[in-house]
């Protein structure tokens, strides 16, 4: 069977905010720069994400060890192999 087959925005068809939070996907490597390249073909899905993303993994009260962990353990109860 198949896999679809999704292609990456062309950089140059981005807005430069569009551009730095690829970037920033890119040095930190969370959320996969994969997926945020993927979601830049819908600039407002993007910038949701990133907003949900920066808010409660990057910033919140959690430590971010704890969070990690959390992130870990949900990967590892729906056997997810990223």
């Amino acid at each position: 069977m198949a896999m679809p087959n999704i292609p990456y925005p062309d950089l140059e068809d981005l807005s430069p905010e569009d551009r730095e939070i690829l970037e920033r996907a890119r040095r930190r490597g969370t959320p996969r720069p994969e997926s945020q390249a993927i979601r830049a073909h819908v600039p407002a899905v993007l910038h949701s994400f990133t907003d949900m993303w920066e808010a409660s993994f990057i910033g919140g009260v959690l430590d971010h060890s704890i969070k990690e962990l959390c992130r870990v353990y949900v990967s590892k109860s729906i056997e997810c192999d990223y």
